[in-house]
Protein backbone atom coordinates (compact mmCIF):
# COMPACT_ATOMS: atom_id res chain seq x y z
CA UNK A 1 0.00 0.00 0.00
CA UNK A 2 0.74 3.41 -0.64
CA UNK A 3 0.85 6.52 1.45
CA UNK A 4 -2.14 7.75 -0.93
CA UNK A 5 -3.73 4.68 -0.84
CA UNK A 6 -3.98 5.28 3.14
CA UNK A 7 -4.90 8.85 3.02
CA UNK A 8 -7.86 7.63 1.12
CA UNK A 9 -9.41 5.92 3.32
CA UNK A 10 -8.89 8.46 6.58
CA UNK A 11 -10.37 11.47 3.80
CA UNK A 12 -13.04 9.22 2.66
CA UNK A 13 -14.04 8.56 6.69
CA UNK A 14 -12.99 12.80 7.48
CA UNK A 15 -13.31 14.81 4.65
CA UNK A 16 -10.95 17.72 5.14
CA UNK A 17 -13.89 20.23 3.39
CA UNK A 18 -15.42 19.28 6.79
CA UNK A 19 -12.38 21.35 8.94
CA UNK A 20 -13.18 24.15 10.25
CA UNK A 21 -11.34 27.33 8.10
CA UNK A 22 -8.72 27.34 10.78
CA UNK A 23 -7.62 24.14 11.10
CA UNK A 24 -4.90 22.27 9.36
CA UNK A 25 -5.66 19.16 8.39
CA UNK A 26 -3.97 16.31 6.00
CA UNK A 27 -0.91 15.57 4.95
CA UNK A 28 1.94 17.25 7.38
CA UNK A 29 5.33 15.73 5.83
CA UNK A 30 5.64 12.35 3.90
CA UNK A 31 5.72 11.50 -0.31
CA UNK A 32 2.55 10.75 -1.36
CA UNK A 33 4.19 7.35 -3.38
CA UNK A 34 5.88 5.87 -0.52
CA UNK A 35 5.43 2.93 0.64
CA UNK A 36 3.49 2.34 3.87
CA UNK A 37 3.23 -1.11 6.37
CA UNK A 38 2.60 -0.07 9.53
CA UNK A 39 0.53 3.34 11.14
CA UNK A 40 0.95 4.68 14.75
CA UNK A 41 -2.17 6.21 15.59
CA UNK A 42 -1.61 8.62 17.94
CA UNK A 43 -3.47 12.26 19.77
CA UNK A 44 -0.43 14.28 19.81
CA UNK A 45 2.67 14.51 17.54
CA UNK A 46 5.42 15.05 19.85
CA UNK A 47 8.73 13.61 20.24
CA UNK A 48 7.72 10.72 22.63
CA UNK A 49 5.19 9.64 19.72
CA UNK A 50 7.91 9.94 17.24
CA UNK A 51 10.16 7.42 19.46
CA UNK A 52 7.61 5.32 19.58
CA UNK A 53 7.35 5.10 15.81
CA UNK A 54 10.97 4.77 15.34
CA UNK A 55 11.05 1.92 18.03
CA UNK A 56 8.54 -0.19 15.98
CA UNK A 57 8.91 0.46 12.64
CA UNK A 58 5.68 2.47 11.54
CA UNK A 59 6.08 4.49 8.46
CA UNK A 60 3.06 6.72 9.23
CA UNK A 61 1.81 8.54 11.72
CA UNK A 62 -1.50 9.52 12.34
CA UNK A 63 -2.58 12.03 14.80
CA UNK A 64 -5.61 14.08 15.94
CA UNK A 65 -3.86 17.45 16.73
CA UNK A 66 -2.01 19.45 13.84
CA UNK A 67 1.94 19.85 14.33
CA UNK A 68 1.48 23.20 12.89
CA UNK A 69 -1.86 24.81 13.84
CA UNK A 70 -0.73 28.46 13.21
CA UNK A 71 2.00 27.82 10.46
CA UNK A 72 5.34 28.93 10.71
CA UNK A 73 8.60 30.21 9.00
CA UNK A 74 10.76 27.53 9.81
CA UNK A 75 11.75 23.81 10.90
CA UNK A 76 14.75 24.25 12.31
CA UNK A 77 15.61 22.05 14.37
CA UNK A 78 16.13 25.17 17.32
CA UNK A 79 13.05 24.10 18.13
CA UNK A 80 10.89 21.30 19.43
CA UNK A 81 8.35 20.67 16.43
CA UNK A 82 11.29 21.30 13.87
CA UNK A 83 13.00 18.62 15.72
CA UNK A 84 10.12 16.10 15.16
CA UNK A 85 9.96 17.14 11.77
CA UNK A 86 13.61 16.58 11.07
CA UNK A 87 13.19 13.50 12.39
CA UNK A 88 10.32 12.22 10.68
CA UNK A 89 11.81 13.03 7.27
CA UNK A 90 14.94 11.10 8.33
CA UNK A 91 13.20 8.08 8.78
CA UNK A 92 10.77 8.40 6.08
CA UNK A 93 7.67 8.29 8.79
CA UNK A 94 5.21 10.35 7.07
CA UNK A 95 2.83 12.52 9.17
CA UNK A 96 -1.01 12.85 8.64
CA UNK A 97 -3.47 15.27 10.72
CA UNK A 98 -7.43 14.68 11.62
CA UNK A 99 -8.55 16.84 13.13
CA UNK A 100 -11.85 18.51 13.62
CA UNK A 101 -12.64 16.82 10.22
CA UNK A 102 -12.70 13.77 12.91
CA UNK A 103 -14.39 15.62 15.67
CA UNK A 104 -17.12 16.20 13.32
CA UNK A 105 -17.52 13.09 11.42
CA UNK A 106 -19.96 10.30 11.95
CA UNK A 107 -18.34 7.75 13.29
CA UNK A 108 -15.92 10.53 14.67
CA UNK A 109 -14.26 11.18 18.13
CA UNK A 110 -16.94 12.20 20.12
CA UNK A 111 -18.54 8.43 19.19
CA UNK A 112 -15.57 7.09 20.56
CA UNK A 113 -16.14 9.01 23.46
CA UNK A 114 -19.86 8.44 24.38
CA UNK A 115 -18.94 4.27 24.14
CA UNK A 116 -15.43 4.48 25.97
CA UNK A 117 -17.86 6.12 29.02
CA UNK A 118 -20.99 3.64 28.42
CA UNK A 119 -23.56 5.29 26.00
CA UNK A 120 -25.64 2.66 24.43
CA UNK A 121 -28.10 2.58 21.43
CA UNK A 122 -28.29 5.58 18.59
CA UNK A 123 -26.12 8.80 19.13
CA UNK A 124 -27.01 11.79 17.41
CA UNK A 125 -24.81 14.89 17.02
CA UNK A 126 -24.84 17.70 19.87
CA UNK A 127 -24.56 20.04 17.23
CA UNK A 128 -25.35 18.72 13.79
CA UNK A 129 -24.67 20.15 10.79
CA UNK A 130 -27.86 21.72 9.22
CA UNK A 131 -26.94 19.81 5.63
CA UNK A 132 -26.17 16.41 7.51
CA UNK A 133 -28.21 15.77 10.69
CA UNK A 134 -25.83 12.53 11.75
CA UNK A 135 -22.22 14.45 11.32
CA UNK A 136 -21.43 17.46 13.54
CA UNK A 137 -20.22 18.48 17.01
CA UNK A 138 -21.08 16.62 20.31
CA UNK A 139 -22.84 12.95 20.51
CA UNK A 140 -25.71 12.54 22.64
CA UNK A 141 -27.04 9.19 23.85
CA UNK A 142 -28.28 7.26 26.88
CA UNK A 143 -27.23 5.21 29.58
CA UNK A 144 -28.21 1.29 29.54
CA UNK A 145 -30.63 2.36 32.52
CA UNK A 146 -30.91 5.30 34.98
CA UNK A 147 -27.99 5.76 37.39
CA UNK A 148 -26.51 8.83 39.71
CA UNK A 149 -23.98 11.37 38.84
CA UNK A 150 -21.48 9.98 41.26
CA UNK A 151 -22.14 6.17 40.11
CA UNK A 152 -21.73 7.50 36.25
CA UNK A 153 -18.36 9.30 37.28
CA UNK A 154 -16.89 6.80 38.74
CA UNK A 155 -17.35 4.60 35.15
CA UNK A 156 -16.57 7.28 32.96
CA UNK A 157 -13.07 7.38 34.69
CA UNK A 158 -12.98 3.49 34.66
CA UNK A 159 -13.72 3.97 31.16
CA UNK A 160 -11.18 6.53 29.99
CA UNK A 161 -7.58 6.18 30.04
CA UNK A 162 -5.80 7.61 33.15
CA UNK A 163 -4.77 10.72 34.02
CA UNK A 164 -2.75 13.03 36.42
CA UNK A 165 -6.16 15.18 36.90
CA UNK A 166 -8.59 12.43 36.41
CA UNK A 167 -12.27 14.21 36.35
CA UNK A 168 -13.65 16.61 38.33
CA UNK A 169 -18.04 16.85 38.41
CA UNK A 170 -19.77 19.86 39.11
CA UNK A 171 -23.63 18.44 40.56
CA UNK A 172 -25.24 17.21 42.91
CA UNK A 173 -23.31 13.09 43.10
CA UNK A 174 -27.47 11.56 44.09
CA UNK A 175 -28.89 13.40 40.99
CA UNK A 176 -30.45 11.14 38.51
CA UNK A 177 -28.64 10.30 35.22
CA UNK A 178 -29.66 8.72 31.95
CA UNK A 179 -29.39 10.93 28.95
CA UNK A 180 -25.79 12.36 28.49
CA UNK A 181 -24.27 14.64 26.10
CA UNK A 182 -20.59 14.49 25.39
CA UNK A 183 -17.50 16.44 23.20
CA UNK A 184 -13.98 15.27 23.09
CA UNK A 185 -11.62 18.03 23.94
CA UNK A 186 -12.12 21.53 24.73
CA UNK A 187 -16.10 21.51 25.17
CA UNK A 188 -16.89 25.40 26.47
CA UNK A 189 -18.31 26.35 23.50
CA UNK A 190 -21.18 23.31 23.92
CA UNK A 191 -21.96 24.36 27.07
CA UNK A 192 -25.55 26.11 25.59
CA UNK A 193 -25.94 23.77 23.73
CA UNK A 194 -26.11 20.95 26.28
CA UNK A 195 -28.21 23.18 28.16
CA UNK A 196 -30.83 23.37 25.75
CA UNK A 197 -31.15 19.72 24.61
CA UNK A 198 -32.26 19.23 27.95
CA UNK A 199 -29.26 16.24 29.00
CA UNK A 200 -28.64 15.03 32.65
CA UNK A 201 -25.12 15.27 32.22
CA UNK A 202 -22.52 17.31 29.82
CA UNK A 203 -19.05 15.24 29.62
CA UNK A 204 -15.81 17.28 28.05
CA UNK A 205 -12.46 18.46 28.99
CA UNK A 206 -11.14 21.82 29.28
CA UNK A 207 -13.59 23.37 31.25
CA UNK A 208 -13.18 26.96 32.67
CA UNK A 209 -13.70 28.06 36.02
CA UNK A 210 -15.89 31.18 35.25
CA UNK A 211 -18.23 29.21 32.64
CA UNK A 212 -18.69 26.07 34.49
CA UNK A 213 -19.67 28.22 37.46
CA UNK A 214 -22.31 30.06 35.75
CA UNK A 215 -23.56 27.27 34.08
CA UNK A 216 -23.97 25.19 37.46
CA UNK A 217 -25.81 28.53 38.68
CA UNK A 218 -28.42 28.91 36.34
CA UNK A 219 -29.25 24.75 37.03
CA UNK A 220 -28.04 23.20 33.77
CA UNK A 221 -26.95 19.99 33.58
CA UNK A 222 -24.14 18.51 36.00
CA UNK A 223 -21.05 18.86 34.04
CA UNK A 224 -17.62 16.07 34.15
CA UNK A 225 -14.67 17.89 33.09
CA UNK A 226 -12.27 14.87 31.76
CA UNK A 227 -8.49 15.13 30.68
CA UNK A 228 -8.52 16.72 26.67
CA UNK A 229 -5.99 13.84 26.10
CA UNK A 230 -8.38 11.21 27.39
CA UNK A 231 -11.02 12.32 25.84
CA UNK A 232 -9.92 11.82 22.32
CA UNK A 233 -7.61 8.59 22.46
CA UNK A 234 -10.78 6.61 22.49
CA UNK A 235 -10.89 7.86 18.56
CA UNK A 236 -7.60 6.45 17.88
CA UNK A 237 -9.05 2.88 17.83
CA UNK A 238 -11.73 3.91 15.76
CA UNK A 239 -9.93 5.29 13.28
CA UNK A 240 -7.67 2.15 13.48
CA UNK A 241 -10.88 -0.18 12.73
CA UNK A 242 -11.58 2.11 9.73
CA UNK A 243 -8.36 1.37 8.44
CA UNK A 244 -9.03 -2.15 9.14
CA UNK A 245 -11.86 -2.75 7.77
CA UNK A 246 -11.55 -0.87 4.37
CA UNK A 247 -8.95 -3.55 2.88
CA UNK A 248 -5.97 -1.48 3.22
CA UNK A 249 -3.11 -4.43 4.22
CA UNK A 250 -1.28 -2.24 6.95
CA UNK A 251 -0.66 -3.09 10.34
CA UNK A 252 -2.32 -0.55 12.94
CA UNK A 253 -1.67 0.65 16.29
CA UNK A 254 -2.70 2.80 18.61
CA UNK A 255 -0.10 4.30 20.52
CA UNK A 256 -0.17 3.74 24.52
CA UNK A 257 1.91 6.70 24.78
CA UNK A 258 0.27 9.33 27.69
CA UNK A 259 1.33 12.85 25.65
CA UNK A 260 -1.27 14.88 28.52
CA UNK A 261 0.32 17.69 29.44
CA UNK A 262 0.51 17.15 33.00
CA UNK A 263 2.44 14.59 34.13
CA UNK A 264 1.35 14.63 38.07
CA UNK A 265 -1.49 15.10 40.19
CA UNK A 266 -1.23 16.05 44.13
Amino acid sequence: MTLTDVIEVLEAAYPPARAESWDAVGLVSGDPAQAVHRVLLAVDPVAAVAEEALDWGADLIVTHHPLYLRGTTSVATTTPKGRLIHTLIKNDIALYTAHTNADVANPGVSDALARAVGLVGDLVPLQPFPDDPWRGLGRIGELPEKTTLGEFARQAADGLPRTPAGIRVAGDLSRPVLRVAVSGGAGDSLLGTAAAAGVDVFLTADLRHHPASEFVESGGPALIDAAHWATEWPWLDSAASILRASGVTVETRVSATVTDAWTRGY
